[in-house]
Formats: C-alpha cells, structure tokens, sequence
C-alpha cells in the first residue's frame, strides 16, 4: 500500500513537473503564426532555435471590380506559412497590411479607386524599422521581408540594408526576398506565355494575379460576374491582360515559384 502512495505520487510531481528542455524543443510550435502563440509560447520557441521570424507584407488595395481588396494580404499569409513549415525553425509575424498606394491630394495610384488605404513611404519605412526592432530585442536573429505588392519592394530593400548595417553589432540581421515578387513578372509570366497565355499576361488583377487569388483563396474571387464580365480596361481598374481565363490550375506554379524562392533565400541566408 506505501509502495502504491509514493508511486501515485512521483506519477502526479511527474505530470506536474515541466518537461526537460531537451524535450520541449522535440515538440513542434502550436503554430508557425506568431499571434496565435502566447508569450512564454514564442519564449520557448526561441529558445529552441526559432529565431528567423517572417514578416509577411501585403496592402490594401483595390484588384479590378473581381477581387476583394484583401488580395495581397491573405495570399502572403498563405505563402508565409507555407514558407515557414519549408524553412523550419521559423515562425510569421502578423500581416503588415498598410502600405504606400498612392497619394489622396490628389488622389493617385490605386487611391483613384475605393476600397484602398495608403500610408506616405516615410511612415511605413518607420513601421517596418519598429517591427523588426521589436523582434530583434526578443532573439530573433534573421527577420525576413516578403512582400506580394510591387510597389514597396524598393522600401523593402533598403530597410533592409539599414538595419542589417544598423544590427551588424548584435548579431541580427534583415533579408529581404526580392525573389519572392520577382519570380511572378519574370518566371512565372513566361511560363503563362509558354502555355499559350501571351495576350493575356499583364501585372495588375490579370489572368495570373486572379489565378494565383484562386489557388490561394476562391472566396476572395467574384468568379461569376468574371466570367460574364465585358472586356476588362484599365477603368476597372485591370492593367495589362484579360482576367477571364483565369484558373486556380493556372495559379498553383507561380505560388511554388515563390515559395522555393522564398525557401532558397532563407537557407543561403543561414548558412552564410
């Protein structure tokens, strides 16, 4: 009977006992989204060697009368996190959803239209720089930039090369994935053209940016009022090729063609 109460008891120290570090850091994060883990979560992870950290860059902006204007914020999310279980060690901050779309007075750009929100460059550059800083000071050690919206990656870059320089100190630094947006007007533009889409590859709410919203999220998608719509212009808000062809089967390479990107460059990153 004594031998059966001192085993009930190491059983019950044992379960309320923390496991050894070793075997914590052999368990997987609940998840790679940095806001669905609480603090001592994120705490543990780091200490267990998640310390590259990706901070997806989206916006707000309007995509033609067919796709919602969350388009680039729900795919880098997508893509992040696909591109974190790839890498592995690394989790995704919270989509930076704000960024420089064009002026209001006058309106410019995307800001011509309804359904977009816009910063100046000089507020969002400093938004990035807090952001990064902000994981810095907690031990992540690579912050990555990818952005799905060709209008900052200029911004990107350059805060980039800031704060890497800015950090050389203490042993953090910035990588930014130009690859990541340079794949789709470049390798994945030809390949559309190579598979008989040559008249309809454009840059903006065409047949590859609906086919990649398609693969990534249907919903997001009026598919349709696309199908019935007249011949797209730039009025629409649709520059350079025609939509309607647009399919999820056609989307799927240029999301591959991203992630690998994406997954190169982070390991390049690591083993410098």
């Amino acid at each position: 009977m004594k031998k059966q109460c001192i085993l009930s008891l190491f059983l019950g120290l044992a379960v309320l006992s923390p496991l050894p570090a070793q075997a914590q850091c052999l368990q997987l994060p609940k998840s790679v989204l940095f806001e669905k883990l609480t603090w001592t979560e994120i705490a543990q992870d780091i200490s267990c060697g998640f310390t590259t950290i990706i901070v997806p860059v989206g916006g707000t902006e309007q995509s033609g009368p067919y796709i919602a204007v969350g388009k680039h914020n729900s795919r880098v999310l997508s893509q992040a996190e696909k591109i974190a279980h790839q890498s592995g060690k690394t989790l995704v901050a919270p989509v930076v959803a704000y960024v420089p779309e064009g002026g209001t007075a006058p309106r410019t750009s995307h800001m011509r239209f309804p359904g977009t929100i816009t910063l100046p460059p000089d507020v969002f550059a400093k938004m990035l720089s807090s952001i990064a800083e902000s994981f810095r000071v907690q031990g992540f050690k690579l912050v990555v930039l990818i952005g799905d919206h060709g209008g900052y990656q200029k911004e990107l870059e350059k805060l980039a090369t800031q704060l890497t320089v800015k950090w050389q100190a203490t042993g953090a630094r910035v990588l930014y994935v130009r690859d990541y947006y340079d794949v789709l007007p470049h390798q994945y533009s030809e390949w559309l053209r190579q598979n008989g889409y040559r008249l309809d590859v454009g840059q903006h709410a065409d047949i590859g940016d609906t086919s990649l919203m398609l693969a990534v999220d249907p919903s997001m998608v009026r598919e349709e009022a696309l199908r019935h719509a007249p011949n797209p212009t730039s009025a629409q808000g649709i520059y350079g090729g025609d939509p309607r062809r647009a399919t999820s089967t056609l989307g799927q390479p240029g999301l591959a063609m991203q992630v690998n990107a994406a997954v190169k460059a982070i390991d390049d990153a690591r083993n410098k």
